[in-house]
């Protein structure tokens, strides 16, 4: 899976490369038909905030995670793109069961009503 890590208005040194790296190896394991995913951290008015986009079976997945810190709005984004990712595997997971099908004829309360009970 390859990470493309950019920054505005701050500086991406290698230790937050490998910090990124690091928490997401664990979606890159759970979600390996991931191919790339493209990270910003941004600082806007003293506030850390990182973006991760990806594209996962056919749909556009992008989420936020916000800080006074960088390093925990990092960790906050990538907590928000594993629970992204979990929802839309089990939307693809339930398309492939099949629905059940209704056992009953639509005319059961028909039936039941000529019926002799006593």
């Amino acid at each position: 899976m390859k990470i493309n890590v950019s920054g505005h208005h701050c500086d991406i040194t290698e230790a937050v490369k490998e910090s990124i790296n690091q928490k997401l190896s664990k979606v890159g394991s759970h979600f390996p038909t991931l191919i790339a995913l493209d990270i910003i951290v941004t600082k806007e008015h003293g506030e850390y905030s990182a973006e991760i986009s990806t594209k996962y079976e056919g749909s556009s997945i992008a989420v936020k995670g916000k800080g006074d810190v960088m390093y925990p709005a990092i960790s906050q984004a990538s907590k928000k793109l594993d629970a992204a990712l979990k929802h839309r595997k089990g939307q693809l997971k339930s398309d492939l069961h099949a629905k059940p099908s209704c056992t009953t004829p639509e005319i059961a309360h028909e039936i039941i009503q000529e019926m002799d009970l006593t």
